[in-house]
């Protein structure tokens, strides 16, 4: 089966290395594709979106976000980020070391009294990195963002769920959820989420993908969702519309000033001068003479997520899904996209 779904991968890319420039017939021929990998992958249900310099350049989505009410998968279907939540959590972290507020040279102690390490940084925990400054190392460890929780509820005055959820509501994420259990949780102090938000809420739960789990021949069944609340690593509810909204925010340097995202996209270097995998909130690694920023969100036998940017290149990527298809069995936490079927697809096709 492994050996079969390997041959037709490397089959697709062979073909989409073929493919003319940018056009609609080059957008449908990927999508061709993309469903071929959904299908080797046993994915339920998914949604794609590729966004250009200014709009969403192309958008279609697959299979069924309910296998067992027949509900087909929609590009505004709304899926788990998982673990790629932990960009929206820089993107507020960074807004702070604008505004004066937090450093990224801050021990997280300073904010977080009961962290298991407290001298680790601010910039260290976004980049997935300990140590010191010049012998740094990288272990993927996204648990670790759950202090950040402290900083950002300490620069903003107010818990860190209100400032994410106020965040997505100017950029105009309105399909998004922070936290499946956002209707569970008392109201703040200032009052969030008010009668409109909970009812905006209220929809948004009845259009969640149902998860799934599939086993080794393919067959799907309902699964639970297990980040169920929102933190600083996990728990955000989007629609790959909405997160097109969030892309071109970052890239047109609307949410963070232009130097502050191109800091952000730089990797720091370790004791041997090279280019550790992960950035301030984003992989980071080259391609083709190009600079590809992308994360990657995971949750085991429920959802999982993938998005690729190319600054360079000025388009990004969007996939989501509601089984773990995405990233469980590529590795992807070792900062290196390529070895994702998915990612060398997409870069195989666009990125020449």
């Amino acid at each position: 089966m492994r050996v079969i779904a390997l041959a037709i991968s490397i089959a697709v890319l062979q073909v989409a290395q073929s493919l003319p420039p940018t056009d609609d017939q080059q957008f449908a021929q990927f999508g061709t594709y993309l469903e071929s990998l959904r299908r080797q992958a046993g994915i339920p249900g998914m949604a794609a979106v590729i966004v250009g310099e200014n709009d969403v350049a192309w958008q279609r989505s697959f299979g069924q976000q309910d296998v067992e009410r027949g509900m087909p998968a929609r590009t505004d279907s709304l899926f788990a980020l998982d673990t790629t939540t932990q960009v929206f959590t820089a993107t507020l972290v960074l807004r702070c070391v604008e505004q004066g507020k937090l450093s990224l040279d801050d021990p997280i102690g300073r904010y977080d009294a009961g962290s298991a390490d407290p001298g680790t940084t601010i910039g260290q925990i976004l980049t997935h990195t300990s140590g010191t400054p010049n012998n740094l190392t990288f272990a993927y460890r996204p648990e670790r963002l759950e202090s950040l929780k402290a900083a950002v509820e300490s620069c903003a005055g107010v818990p860190y769920r209100e400032t994410l959820g106020l965040t997505l509501e100017q950029m105009g994420m309105m399909d998004s959820l922070p936290g499946l259990d956002i209707l569970q949780i008392p109201r703040s102090a200032s009052g969030f989420p008010d009668a409109r938000e909970t009812g905006r809420y209220t929809g948004l739960l009845d259009r969640v993908a149902t998860p799934y789990t599939v086993d080794a021949l393919g067959h799907s069944s309902p699964s639970r969702y297990s980040a169920t609340t929102l933190t600083p690593a996990t728990g955000l509810i989007s629609t790959a519309l909405d997160y097109a909204k969030f892309d071109l925010a970052i890239r047109k340097a609307i949410m963070l000033g232009a130097d502050t995202v191109a800091a952000a996209w730089r990797p720091p270097l370790g004791r041997n001068g090279q280019p550790l995998p992960h950035g301030i909130g984003w992989f980071v690694q080259p391609y083709n003479g190009e600079t590809i920023v992308w994360q990657f969100g995971l949750s085991d036998n429920t959802s999982s997520s993938l998005v690729i940017t190319v600054p360079g290149r000025r388009f990004s990527l969007i996939l989501l899904a509601n089984s773990d298809g995405l990233a469980r069995s590529f590795g992807l936490a070792s900062g290196d996209v390529t070895v994702s079927p998915f990612g060398r697809l997409f870069l195989g096709s666009f990125v020449r």
